[in-house]
């Protein structure tokens, strides 16, 4: 008798799993790394015209950052972001680089983002998110302390309070009532 591929999967050893988890992060990083390295190249051949007095471009790849863990919900995934040096831009009024797929202070996925409120919404209190993200996310999840839970809920609650206030004067809402007795 032929095993369906949930009980296949549900059955899976837990190396094979903990092999499996590792392939698909690798393969996370791999891709944000390309994703870097191509916006950082198409940045640098925007400007490549700008050139100095010695005929050297003035826009370039300059190196990595240091290594940081971005959290995601593949798990943590080491990351080096590539610089540019642009501070010609700056001198002549325009926009230096900045990435628009990893921004320079983000640490966490914005998918993990939207897994916070739910959880807490769910009951789980501020100290026992550790626990929690990381059995959902696997023991490098790091980086949501009881703190940061009770700092992102107090931005909620802030949100919140201007949502209850906003201006509704010109919203006009069709509605329908019905009596079931």
């Amino acid at each position: 008798m032929e095993k369906s591929i949930a009980e296949g999967l549900t059955q899976t050893k837990p190396e094979t799993a903990q092999v499996l988890e590792e392939l698909v992060r690798e393969g996370a990083r791999k891709m944000l790394q390309a994703a870097l390295e191509a916006e950082v190249a198409e940045h640098c051949a925007k400007y490549q015209h700008l050139r100095d007095a010695h005929d050297h471009q003035e826009v370039v790849r300059n190196g990595c950052e240091p290594e940081r863990t971005i959290l995601t919900g593949a798990g943590a995934i080491l990351i080096r972001r590539p610089r540019v040096d642009d501070r010609v831009l700056a001198s002549r009024g325009e926009e230096r680089f900045s990435s628009r797929i990893l921004p320079k202070f983000m640490r966490r996925a914005a998918s993990l983002d939207s897994l916070i409120p739910v959880l807490y919404l769910k009951g789980i209190s501020s100290d026992d998110f550790p626990t929690a993200l990381e059995a959902i996310l696997g023991p490098d999840a790091k980086g949501l302390s009881a703190t940061t839970v009770v700092r992102l809920k107090e931005v909620w609650e802030k949100e919140y309070g201007e949502w209850t206030k906003r201006d509704l004067s010109a919203k006009h809402y069709v509605y329908m009532w019905a009596d079931g007795v």
